[in-house]
């Protein structure tokens, strides 16, 4: 006798019904250049910024420790994206500060935005969600797991089950927010609020130079209850870097794309 499980079946379902839904392409994407907003002089937008421009987005980039202004309005921009980096969202440096307040904007303009890493840790705060270290001290400094929940597997079809975190704190989930993927120290690796605004803990948009400039940089970080080793980043990048790369340019569609009419 055949054995059902519903739950298998439910599941299955409901990534058939998102596989069908998810029909967006950047091809069709707002002209208007990316606002993208990094945290250190030498930073890049990584990934995210090479698949952006193969597609024809342009970025337009601040970097407001250096100086850079965030705009009053996102009217000339198709989008927002703000990215990780050293400081913590509680850190009272005025451009920060400032930076966590200026989210008002793409938030009351309902305008396309991501937040990564630090910049959802923003977006979280900026919701009035606290954010905080691990309980125990833990950090996530390499390859760990991820589980999608209901939610994000009616948004994207396609959820990688590894992939790279360079954490030490993370966020609760703000008031009114949509869980779309946990994991097992931090509950809270990707979320949606409002009608465009999306945040997420991990790291899809790391580059293999990325990974030798960080795991160089940053080899302190290494050493944290509960970081991975420097080989075991790179071994990682092997096996895990192909799904979560067809993640992340379904999930930048999905964002900043047009929905693809048949």
């Amino acid at each position: 006798m055949a054995y059902y499980d519903k739950r298998e079946h439910d599941a299955a379902e409901t990534v058939r019904h998102a596989a069908t839904e998810h029909r967006y392409s950047l091809d069709g994407a707002d002209r208007r250049p990316i606002l993208v907003v990094l945290h250190q002089e030498s930073s890049t937008p990584g990934r995210v910024g090479q698949l952006l421009e193969a597609h024809g987005v342009t970025l337009d980039i601040r970097r407001p420790v250096m100086g850079d202004p965030l705009p009053e309005t996102l009217d000339g921009h198709g989008g927002a994206i703000v990215f990780g980096g050293p400081p913590s969202a509680n850190d009272t440096d005025a451009h920060l500060v400032r930076e966590i307040d200026w989210l008002k904007v793409p938030l009351a303009e309902e305008r396309p935005f991501l937040g990564i890493c630090l910049g959802a840790q923003m977006l979280a705060k900026h919701l009035g969600a606290p954010v905080a270290s691990h309980p125990h001290g833990f950090a996530e400094v390499g390859y760990y797991p991820i589980q999608p929940t209901t939610e994000g597997r009616m948004l994207m079809p396609h959820w990688p089950d590894m992939v790279y975190q360079w954490h030490r704190e993370g966020f609760d989930l703000p008031h009114g927010a949509k869980r779309l993927a946990t994991g097992d120290w931090y509950p809270n690796q990707a979320f949606s609020y409002g009608k465009a605004a999306y945040g997420v803990q991990f790291h899809a948009e790391l580059t293999l130079a990325m990974m030798h400039r960080w795991t160089t940089r940053g080899h302190e970080r290494l050493k944290l209850p509960g970081a991975q080793g420097r080989r075991q980043h790179f071994d990682g990048r092997a096996i895990y870097d192909a799904p979560i790369r067809r993640w992340l340019e379904e999930f930048l569609a999905r964002i900043f794309g047009a929905r693809v009419e048949e």
